[in-house]
């Protein structure tokens, strides 16, 4: 028999045995039951292909089959594909299918919607998004999904997740890149370990049947532990600008001499208007407040997501004249503003999230979603979010604090960490005078000043309507029954960064009646309620991103005709999460003094400890629901 036989016998049989493992992958009864512990979907086959081509172009080709197993595995199909005047879809295509494998929708390219990528506070943009709509009938159902895509912009090559997120359970992942062009690409593993993840070469790698990962209180960033690897070219394309990305150092250099060139030109009448704002001052930190507040009452934040804009920023000039811009226009137009007097400042590239997320320092690519400034001081930096109309002067706290962040100076890019802000600054300070009627309803003057995290955590909130201001103290204070919020005022210090709320509130009923006596919670306005989640087996380490402190002194004035029958003992408690304590001072007859103070301590722990961590926040859920006993007299 002639060669070309054999070889079309070849291809049919590789052909058979292709088809055959699809279908597997498309009939859902042939999941491995340990795969549906715990998950939402099921990744039954995802097979990423990256070829590139030059240092200009990669081709990427994609084939996915995801069985969704109820409704909140609907998000976890991955239809969907970004694209631009630089990215050329050239292939999109879905299958739908039953529980049993059998297809009762295609959907073709023309077929999936087709979007702007970017929110309704984007002013323009160019990047837009195909994906599938589907509305299912029945669960379980399968996905399968492939595309092929050409970019012509190498910034950003796709990762590689073999496990997605919490309650998403893989059969089978497989990555591979093919490199034909004339650079080299660098690879980083993470948390390959303990996944059973084969390495092929150096660019190829895959792994089968890892379970769901269910989250759990306090989990830590999930990046954290999951494994992922990242790829860069060293030498690649932006949207028709060449950069280079042997290092943070070079890359920053890049984005200084390539981005920011040429973007930071003023006109002559605003250098001289900010020249005549600082000259009372010598002070290069307080020049920077007024050129701060001055940026701050001149512009607003818009964004800008076109090209290489979404990189480059605008001109300063421009900024100056339409006065909006996005994160990278308005960073770098206040670099510009202190340029023109004299105050050095550098453009900064970071991740700006509540969580916290840094930059690899031991990798470098095109990374973060946002712009920052920092400017030095003596061996610390001051940082700015200049996208806030109504931020303090170097306030980060909630967005960008406590990460690493790129730091882009005439010499190169510099991994620097942004501020810090520790637990004994990130004060809540609560007073209180309420009284307890013989009725046992409560009457209440409340002081609450918020600093550091805190602050974060309560501002903004008097620029909502009255009703949502009651709601939101409704919700805090959700263990009162009967609450009336009568009156509330606020006073936001900027200068100082402390946060105001005084509020005058009732309750009827606060006190429990039993016969003569009244039982009341002196803790009446910061109570923790919660107890984290018990687990039989803790499966991840536990992280407390951010420490605190609260203290609270509350005076307690009693009715005439009730008199004290019982206080509790004082408490004292510290560990390496936190500290806490409380006590009772009785002043007089009818009045009494509790103080408390809470402070939870930053940390990663491993979920060995997780136990003793949750015994200390029961004991304090406990604590605070200590009650004094009130009799009556008559």
């Amino acid at each position: 028999m002639s060669q070309k036989f054999w070889v079309i016998c070849l291809f049919l049989l590789l052909t058979t045995l292709v088809t055959a493992q699809e279908d597997h992958y498309l009939d859902a009864s042939t999941i491995p039951l340990r795969l549906t512990i715990n998950a939402n979907a099921v990744v039954r086959f995802d097979q990423a292909n990256i070829e590139i081509k030059t240092y200009d172009k990669f081709i990427f080709t994609y084939n996915r089959i995801v069985t969704v197993l109820n409704d909140l595995g609907d998000s976890k199909i991955g239809a969907y594909m970004y694209y631009d005047d630089n990215i050329d879809v050239n292939k999109l295509e879905a299958h739908i299918y039953d529980a049993n494998g059998n297809e009762i929708k295609r959907v073709r390219k023309s077929d999936f919607q087709d979007v702007s990528a970017v929110s309704g506070g984007t002013l323009y943009s160019d990047s837009r998004v195909k994906y599938l709509n589907y509305t299912p009938i029945k669960y379980p159902y399968t996905v399968h999904f492939e595309t092929e895509v050409t970019y012509r912009s190498t910034a950003f090559l796709p990762r590689w997740r073999p496990i997605e997120g919490f309650y998403v359970s893989t059969e089978f992942s497989e990555y591979k890149l093919v490199n034909n062009s004339d650079h080299s690409v660098k690879i980083k593993p993470s948390n390959f370990d303990n996944y059973g993840i084969e390495t092929h070469s150096d660019f190829h790698y895959s792994v089968k049947n890892i379970t769901a990962l269910q989250r759990e209180a306090y989990s830590p960033s999930f990046e954290t532990f999951a494994p992922q690897l990242k790829a860069a070219l060293t030498v690649f394309e932006m949207e028709g600008v060449k950069g280079v990305n042997n290092s943070w150092e070079d890359f920053g250099k890049w984005v200084h001499d390539v981005l920011l060139a040429d973007t930071a030109v003023l006109p002559d009448e605003v250098i001289a208007e900010v020249k005549t704002l600082t000259a009372t001052t010598n002070s290069n930190i307080e020049k920077a407040k007024l050129v701060y507040s001055y940026m701050q009452n001149k512009t607003r934040y818009i964004s800008v997501q076109v090209g290489i804009g979404g990189w480059k920023p605008m001109l300063a000039e421009d900024v100056d004249r339409l006065g909006y811009a996005d994160c990278k226009g308005l960073s770098n137009y206040t670099k510009a503003l202190l340029a023109s007097i004299g105050v050095e400042s550098h453009y900064a590239l970071i991740y700006g999230d509540q969580d916290l997320r840094s930059f690899d320092t031991e990798f470098s690519s095109v990374e973060g979603n946002h712009a920052v400034l920092c400017i030095p001081d003596d061996e610390d930096y001051i940082w700015l979010e200049c996208t806030s109309q109504t931020n303090p002067f170097g306030f980060t706290a909630g967005f960008t604090d406590d990460r690493d962040a790129l730091m882009i100076t005439p010499k190169g890019g510099e991994i620097v960490h942004t501020t810090i802000y520790p637990a004994e600054s990130s004060l809540q300070d609560t007073k209180a005078t309420f009284m307890l009627s013989n009725t046992g309803d409560i009457s209440a003057d409340i002081i609450i000043k918020t600093h550091g995290y805190k602050y974060a955590l309560h501002e903004g909130v008097q620029n909502k309507p009255l009703r949502e201001q009651e709601l939101a103290l409704k919700t805090y204070w959700d263990y009162i029954n009967n609450l009336a919020i009568d009156t509330i005022d606020y006073q936001n210090n900027r200068d100082s960064i402390v946060f105001t709320e005084t509020v005058k509130l009732s309750a009827s009923n606060y006190a429990t009646k039993s016969g003569k006596r009244f039982l009341f919670q002196p803790n009446a306005f910061n109570r923790v309620t919660k107890i984290p989640t018990r687990y039989k087996k803790r499966t991840l380490d536990f992280e407390i991103e951010r420490g605190f402190t609260d203290q609270d002194e509350f005076t307690i004035n009693i009715d005439p005709s009730l008199s004290v029958e019982a206080i509790p003992n004082d408490v004292s408690i510290s560990n390496e999460y936190g500290s806490y304590t409380f006590s009772i001072e009785k002043i007089s007859e009818h009045q009494l003094v509790y103080k408390r103070t809470y402070i939870l301590n930053k940390g990663y722990y491993p979920k060995e400890h997780y136990k003793d961590f949750r015994e200390f926040m029961s004991q304090i859920v406990k604590h605070d629901k200590t009650k004094i006993v009130c009799i009556s007299k008559s």
